[in-house]
Parts: C-alpha cells; sequence; structure tokens
C-alpha cells in the first residue's frame, strides 16, 4: 500500500511504540506517523529507535520495558512532548532459542521471556492508563500471537505462556476501562517475516517449515500488514472494537487441513 492510498485517520493523536526499532514496531511506527501521529519512538537500542524516529518525524526514548521507572518516564515523555497519550502500542518482545520445551527450558530463561513480554505490557498499560482516564480516551494495542489462542508440538513455552497473559489481561482491562472512553485490544498475528523470526528460523529451517505448512495462504505476514491492523485498532474506525483478540494470521487459527 502506497502513502497515497492511507487514510490519515490519527492527525494530532500521540501513539507510544515500544520495540519501534525494528520489525512490526517499526513498521507500524511508519504506518502511524503516516496517517498523521505523531509517533513516540521506544526501544532499548539507541541506534535503531533514533533511526525510526528520525524517519518517522518522532521522538526517540530509549527505555528498557521491564524498568518501571523508564516506562514511566516513555509515557511522561509523550504527554509532556505532546500533550496527550492516545495511542500505546505495546509491542517489545524477544523469543529467544534457550525457550523451548518446557523439558529443555530453564528457569531463568523462563523469566526472562515473561519479563520482557508480559511484564513489560502490564508497566506500558500501568503507565499509559491515567493519561487516557484523564482525556477519557485511548487506545491500547498490546502484542499477543496466535499461540495464544493455540497449542504447538514445536513449544516455546514461556513465549506461549507470556502471549496468553497478555490477552488475557488485555481482555480484562479492556472490560474494567471501557466506560472511561479505554479501549484495550490483544494483536494476536501469525508468523511474521521480521529479523526475530529470520534468526530463529535460520538456525533450525526444519521449525519453519514446519510452520510454514499450517499457513493457509502459504507464507508468513509481513510487517507492514501487522501495521496496518494496528492503524486500524488505534483508529476510531474501530470505536466499537474492545476487550477482544485481533487475530491477524493468514487463517491459521480456522485450519485443520491446508491446501496443497
Amino acid at each position: 500500500m502506497t502513502d497515497q492510498n492511507i487514510c490519515r485517520r490519527l492527525v494530532g493523536r500521540t501513539a507510544v511504540v515500544t520495540g519501534a526499532g525494528s520489525g512490526i514496531g517499526l513498521a507500524t511506527a511508519r504506518r502511524l506517523a503516516a496517517e498523521g501521529a505523531n509517533v513516540v519512538c521506544a526501544d532499548i537500542d539507541p541506534a535503531a529507535g533514533k533511526a525510526a524516529a528520525e524517519e518517522t518525524g518522532g521522538t526517540f526514548v530509549q527505555v528498557d520495558v521491564t524498568d518501571a521507572e523508564q516506562v514511566e518516564a516513555l509515557f511522561k515523555t509523550a504527554y509532556d512532548t505532546y500533550g496527550s497519550v492516545d495511542i500505546a502500542f505495546n509491542n517489545a518482545g524477544i523469543s529467544p532459542p534457550d525457550d523451548d520445551s518446557i523439558l529443555e527450558t530453564g528457569l531463568e530463561a523462563w523469566k526472562r521471556v515473561q519479563e520482557v513480554n508480559l511484564t513489560s505490557v502490564y508497566l506500558c498499560c500501568k503507565a499509559a492508563i491515567p493519561y487516557m482516564r484523564e482525556q477519557r480516551r485511548g487506545s491500547i494495542i498490546n502484542t499477543a500471537s496466535f499461540v495464544a489462542r493455540m497449542g504447538a508440538a514445536t513449544s516455546q513455552i514461556s513465549y506461549t505462556a507470556s502471549k496468553g497473559g497478555v490477552l488475557a489481561m488485555s481482555r480484562e482491562l479492556g472490560v474494567q476501562f471501557a466506560r472511561e472512553g479505554i479501549r484495550v485490544n490483544a494483536l494476536c498475528p501469525g508468523p511474521v517475516n521480521t529479523p526475530l523470526l529470520q534468526e530463529l528460523f535460520a538456525k533450525d529451517p526444519e521449525r519453519a517449515e514446519r510452520r510454514l505448512v499450517h499457513v493457509p495462504v502459504g507464507r508468513f505476514a509481513e510487517a507492514e500488514e501487522i501495521a496496518a491492523a494496528v492503524a486500524f485498532l488505534a483508529s476510531d474506525d474501530s470505536s466499537f472494537v474492545n476487550a477482544t483478540d485481533f487475530l491477524v494470521d493468514g487463517g491459521i487459527a480456522g485450519a485443520y487441513v491446508t491446501p496443497l
């Protein structure tokens, strides 16, 4: 989709994007900026985060999303810079190779994935919601995964559990704050052609093939396709979409047997 085809649904709104330096986060920062939002690009990598902010005309904040004080400072910066916090795309996450079968995954690996993938979303929601309550409006989009809805024999046990937690927490927050004008949804992408996935599958091509065969459309998603879904959830076009899991998975969750 070219910029000429993109609606400007987010003019004047402020969006905080974590993990904005690459993959889904970068694609989303670009899309939200194209739709008119002021984008705060948060990333632990200063080079990637600054590049994203420069490209989107936004503001860079270096942040470790597992640190409560840094997360609070991130959202305060967004508010102090642009005067509102309208959109929070809590997207930062990891999928390390030492997160595997429950029989192989050590406790430290388990804890690290839970901290980055689940606790960070808790911290970001906790920091964003007070601003949104004051405004009586806001859209929070938390990156979960289709694995929050399905089981896989090629397990990444802590990743799967963390994304299930994101889904359940998003649902509860969406219900709790709905009458204050705040919507909270869990974005559930299928496998996406990002550096994170490429790195994982480069080390284990068999794992990639085992996953690809279950995608009815026959390919992994592109980050821009996920970004388009985030833009929809961020906009008033999704004003009655709340407290739900928003699947963007190419049909995986609906499949029993896929086409040859």
